[in-house]
């Protein structure tokens, strides 16, 4: 990917940038460990993002 790039585009990599974090300590402690896992976490290597 270039180094240059479009603002909608660069947007849009920071908000999955942003997504791509683990569930918060006091989240697991809220809920009692129900929730551990983030559904959305992705792996760089793994998946290719639809931009």
């Amino acid at each position: 990917m270039s180094r240059n790039k479009e603002l909608g585009r660069k947007t849009r990599l920071l908000r999955k940038v942003k997504e791509n974090r683990r569930v918060p300590g006091w989240v697991m402690m809220k809920t009692a460990r129900r929730v551990t896992s983030n559904p959305r976490r992705r792996n760089w290597r793994r998946n290719n993002l639809k931009l």
